[in-house]
């Protein structure tokens, strides 16, 4: 009888436990970077304590929205950012709820915009497909990638300031980082 009822108790691969570096996570289901357009002024809110809380759990792992390395790297309105010590600061009592509940939170980090503000930076001259309000973008210049490395690094050293147990590096959809992964 035991047996048959252990047998009908099915594993679910989900919801195993899985060792990711050095951490140990209870299951493999994790929030992923979802942008809420909620920073206003590009720091995170108080609200944002209990939205990424009640998703936390033991031994889980959440990604944290879209959180722009610099003023001018914001994908959209109102997005977090993670390059002043504001910021920073807004982010401690953000990721010590998530800490609570015993989660482990990454701080996805990534760039859109050009060092002007005005266009988005690409890896080439091309269209930017999915915003046509943009019009046409604008070449990254070579002389600006030592600046936008230095973003990220800024960032990824705050995100850890702030608490955050790692950094995940956006690199799809057509933002910066990809377009120097592909060829067209």
């Amino acid at each position: 009888m035991a047996q048959e009822a252990a047998g009908k108790k099915a594993i679910i691969p989900l919801m195993t436990p899985y060792k990711m570096g050095q951490f140990e996570l209870s299951h493999r289901v994790v929030l992923a970077p979802l942008t809420r357009s909620r920073s206003y002024g590009n720091v995170p809110q108080p609200h944002a304590a209990v939205y990424y809380s009640q998703r936390a759990t033991r031994g889980g792992l959440l990604i944290a929205e879209a959180t722009g390395v610099s003023a001018t790297a914001q994908g959209y309105p109102e997005t977090p950012g993670i390059w002043t010590q504001e910021q920073v600061e807004a982010w401690k009592p953000i990721v010590d709820a998530v800490h609570r509940k015993g989660a482990l939170f990454f701080c996805q980090i990534w760039h859109r915009f050009s060092p002007t503000g005005k266009r988005p930076s690409r890896a080439r001259t091309s269209r930017f497909p999915r915003t046509p309000s943009l019009e046409w973008c604008i070449r990254l210049r070579t002389e600006e990638i030592p600046g936008i490395v230095d973003d990220f690094r800024r960032a990824a050293r705050n995100a850890i300031e702030a608490g955050f147990d790692g950094v995940e590096i956006h690199g799809a959809h057509g933002y910066l980082l990809e377009q120097f992964m592909k060829d067209s």
